[in-house]
């Protein structure tokens, strides 16, 4: 072990996280407080190996700024989603602007052939053309398809005001998407910073470590994972938990598992990538069950049952904040796109803090 290496790791621990939360920009979505960090305050001995607890306290920290970096990226995707909706919107507004000014160019032209048709009649009244006629009855035969036409001029004018009012809406309408849509990007590049900042004071954390801590490290992820999987199991759980998977979840679950070993990557929505709703919601949209993008929107838009009643397909929402989301596959058993660094993997459906569990299908 190198001179002053655990002093080195465990300076890089408080102040990478110091770093982070000063650097890190606001983002549409609060993220809980963060969890206390230990660090060793004794300066160590050169030649000192990192103990488990210095690795312990590293990997305290780097689950706080990956799950940082989640809460970011459910922000990022949340604008990003947004961005698409509101660009639908203007797209459709600038059609029927273009469909409301042709309306308006053949209104206008059947206007002006109505005046033609007056200036023809000399813009006399319908009284004096009876009384200057050579043919009285002939005109007073007519004086029904007058009324029809004086009725069709008024029906012309008010449809003429309504298309320019209409118009005027229109592109009203279109200006504030565009507003929104603006004040949209740069809550999504805001969100993307922050994203990027996070995971970056992760893998800078990381590059503190050799080899071999990395390997101890992951061991200890391993074992608090095993520890809070076991502990959920212990509680008699899946003695209640039967359901069967309907058949769209049946092809949720087969989307999601085919994905095994495929990277993680925020804001990826696959196919060669995912984050973590990205693949729940993918999954069921092949299913033909279109979701919401986000894991916090997932848990808020969903329909929530109880954990006893859940079956495979259906999605368990994790952290008091509900910025990460997996599929559950039964017997315990969960799939999805842990972080950054990690693929889609298999996992227990208790070795994180579950919120609680929603089912696209309901």
């Amino acid at each position: 072990m190198g001179t002053g290496k655990r002093g080195l790791i465990a300076t890089a621990v408080t102040v990478i996280g110091a770093v982070a939360v000063l650097a890190a920009p606001a983002t549409a979505f609060a993220a809980p407080s963060p969890t206390p960090t230990p660090s060793p305050t004794a300066s160590p001995t050169p030649g000192t190996a990192v103990t488990n607890k210095d690795l312990e306290a590293v990997r305290e920290r780097l689950d706080a700024l990956y799950h940082d970096a989640a809460v970011a990226t459910d922000a990022y995707n949340a604008a990003e989603e947004k961005a698409r909706q509101q660009s639908a919107q203007i797209v459709a507004l600038a059609k029927k602007i273009v469909q409301g000014q042709e309306k308006l160019r053949r209104l206008k032209a059947r206007a002006g052939a109505a005046a033609a048709a007056q200036y023809r009649t000399n813009g006399l009244p319908d009284e004096a053309q009876l009384i200057l006629s050579d043919n009285p009855q002939e005109f007073l035969d007519a004086t029904g398809r007058v009324l029809q036409g004086q009725r069709a001029t008024k029906a012309l004018i008010a449809e003429l005001t309504q298309t320019q009012q209409d118009l005027k809406q229109y592109a009203d309408d279109a200006s504030a998407q565009w507003t929104k849509l603006e004040a949209g990007r740069k809550a999504k590049a805001a969100a993307k910073k922050k994203v990027e900042q996070q995971i970056a004071a992760a893998e800078q954390l990381e590059s503190q470590l050799e080899e071999r801590e990395k390997e101890r490290l992951a061991e200890l992820e391993e074992q608090a994972a095993h520890k809070a999987q076991s502990a959920w199991l212990d509680s008699g759980i899946l003695d209640e938990i039967d359901g069967k998977a309907s058949e769209a979840g049946k092809i949720a679950v087969r989307y999601a598992t085919t994905q095994i070993g495929k990277p993680y990557e925020w804001g990826a929505e696959g196919p060669d990538s995912y984050d973590c709703s990205g693949l729940t919601s993918q999954a069921w949209a092949s299913a033909g069950k279109p979701i919401p993008r986000t894991s916090q929107e997932q848990w808020k838009q969903l329909k929530h049952v109880d954990i006893k009643d859940m079956r495979p397909g259906d999605l368990i929402i994790y952290f008091d904040d509900a910025s990460h989301v997996a599929m559950y596959l039964g017997e315990g058993a969960i799939v999805h796109a842990p972080r950054p660094g990690r693929t889609v993997t298999l996992a227990g459906a208790g070795s994180m803090p579950i919120l609680g569990v929603v089912r696209p299908d309901a």
